[in-house]
């Protein structure tokens, strides 16, 4: 027999849930298939964990930096065990949230198992078969694993097993210097580990280089060493040690090694041949309304390629409950802001200056305004970074760029103003509390009219008023 339902959901992740329990409430028979931990990635293995790592690593960062405001610590002591453990309590926290209870409570089916299609609205999972009007793939994506020779043999941690260690690494080497290499590196090296990483090509490349550079100086200043267009010919173990080869470095050996080299869509076990759902290795291919091939499927979050980020995840997820259960059209066009969480933090919305600069030439206005000159920043002794905003014709917003303390929450206002296509005039026009970081936000925008006190015709119009009011 086969069992029907109006929305089958493959996949527990952030994206699943939400369309899970968005068509619970609203009163559709809905089914839910996660093999693994419900939350998925983000809850287990991703989001979570990481940013409350770093958390601790902040904590043990602050106590060393304090001398310069009158504040010093004992010697410091980092408990690792008891770090792991804090992480472990937080995702703790977190989970009655993404529990199967509480989706079994809003009327979700939930089955832990996979699931493969049989047909175009049939699915199979331990034997059972699950037809529904409209069906979700929200499987996510895991670590993605170069061919390196000997890497499978030496044995390696990804991001889904280094949480799992309660032993804080001797030398940890990275291999991969995007956001997920970084930021464990450093919370790694400020818990104590020595930390190599080994970029094949530029550290966090798809961010602004002018912006990335005062990151990467700072991971520097902290010990860690990176190792920048750095090819890898081989990896080897040999007892505890773990060798990898380089073509340009030598050896460099550690005690760990972790992959953060990309990621891959978890697309091989649900046999989409049999749905006529089409793909590549990036993903499920999807239209901008995140439908397939197979009009009854819609693939969001990780798996349909494109950004991959929890709040992209979130917003697929809007998308389809308006699509499938109320028929709206809708297409992803929204403004995305990411956020890379070192210390500093280093966050972006919209164009680069190198992006802006392909796309309309020499039409661009390049805005900044640095922490050093924002009294906050001063107070706090934390003046390293800046804002810079990208602007075109008319004072278009085209992006922006943000390194510094916070800069995943100074990035929101500029995400609101390109949203809801606000010129740079509005974001110079608003009155923020003083002293703040966000001060910088004004202070950048009204930078834009630097050269009207110079301007001309400016003069002449203040002369006019001068002679019409007295």
């Amino acid at each position: 027999m086969t069992e029907r339902y109006d929305i089958a959901v493959i996949g527990g992740g952030s994206a699943g849930l939400t369309v899970a329990a968005a068509a619970a409430q609203f009163g559709e028979r809905v089914v839910l298939f996660e093999k693994g931990e419900m939350g998925g990635d983000c809850l287990n293995t991703g989001c979570v964990p990481s940013k409350a790592l770093l958390a601790a690593a902040k904590r043990a960062q602050a106590l060393r930096s304090g001398a310069r405001f009158g504040v010093t610590a004992q010697e410091l002591a980092v408990d690792f065990a008891r770090v792991k453990a804090h992480v472990r309590d937080v995702i703790a926290e977190i989970e009655p949230n993404d529990s199967q209870e509480r989706f079994e409570a809003l009327g979700v089916k939930v089955v832990r198992a996979s699931a493969r299609f049989v047909d175009r609205e049939t699915v199979e999972a331990e034997g059972v078969r699950y037809a529904a009007r409209r069906l979700v793939i929200a499987t996510g994506s895991r670590a993605g694993i170069p061919p390196i020779p000997g890497l499978a043999e030496a044995g390696y941690l990804t991001n889904e097993t280094i949480f799992d260690i309660d032993e804080l690494p001797r030398h940890l080497i990275i291999i991969g210097g995007g956001p997920i290499g970084m930021e464990m590196a450093q919370a790694h090296r400020r818990l104590g580990a020595e930390v190599t990483v080994i970029e094949a090509f530029e550290p966090l490349a798809k961010d602004d280089p002018e912006l990335t550079a005062i990151v990467l100086d700072q991971l520097r200043t902290e010990g860690i060493t990176i190792l920048a267009r750095t090819a890898i010919a081989s990896v080897s173990r040999r007892d505890e040690t773990v060798l990898v080869e380089t073509e340009d470095h030598g050896t460099v050996s550690g005690s760990h090694l972790l992959v953060a080299a990309g990621r891959k869509p978890n697309i091989e076990a649900l046999n989409l041949e049999a749905a006529g759902v089409d793909s590549t290795p990036k993903g499920i291919t999807v239209d901008r309304g995140l439908r397939t091939s197979n009009r009854r499927v819609y693939a969001i979050g990780d798996v349909a390629g494109g950004l991959q980020f929890t709040h992209v995840a979130g917003y697929h997820a809007g998308l389809v409950i308006r699509n499938a259960l109320f028929g709206l059209p809708v297409k992803t066009n929204a403004v995305i802001p990411w956020v890379t969480y070192t210390d500093p933090e280093l966050a972006q919305v919209g164009l680069t200056e190198m992006q802006a600069r392909t796309e309309h030439g020499k039409m661009i206005g390049v805005l900044r305004w640095p922490f050093h000159d924002n009294d906050r920043a001063v107070t706090e002794g934390r003046t390293e970074g800046l804002i810079k905003v990208i602007t075109g014709p008319r004072g278009r917003i085209l992006g922006a760029s943000i390194v510094g303390q916070q800069a995943g929450e100074l990035i929101l206002p500029w995400v609101i103003a390109m949203s809801q296509d606000l010129k740079i005039s509005a974001m110079a026009q608003v009155v923020a509390p003083y002293p703040t970081r966000s001060e910088a936000s004004r202070r950048v925008a009204v930078s834009h009219y630097a050269g009207f006190v110079t301007n001309r015709w400016a003069r002449r119009v203040i002369k006019a008023v001068k002679r019409l009011i007295p």
